[in-house]
């Protein structure tokens, strides 16, 4: 598997820990939109798309099984976040 695309939107909400949006392409073939850059205390990290159950708990709806695989999302995702920051 391969990430042959990614998209990142930034966003600048005042007291948000929330720092972009981003949308990857695996393969060519196959699409997760709603990954979430967020800031913590140690630096940028990923939040996998999740959704809101009945009992106000959140489950991801896609996201990486290997260790391997969420640093390969998480390297090229905030890769590209830096790269949308250098251009402004």
């Amino acid at each position: 598997m391969k990430i042959t695309s990614i998209n990142v939107r930034k966003i600048e909400k005042e007291n948000s820990r929330i720092r972009g949006i981003a949308s990857v392409v695996l393969d060519d073939c196959f699409a997760v939109h709603g990954i979430r850059i967020i800031e913590g205390d140690g630096g940028l990290f990923i939040a996998m798309p999740s959704r809101k159950t009945n009992n106000d708990e959140y489950h991801d709806i896609a996201h990486p099984i290997t260790q391997d695989c969420r640093k390969m999302f998480e390297d090229a995702i905030i890769e590209e976040y830096n790269n949308l920051k250098e251009d402004e």
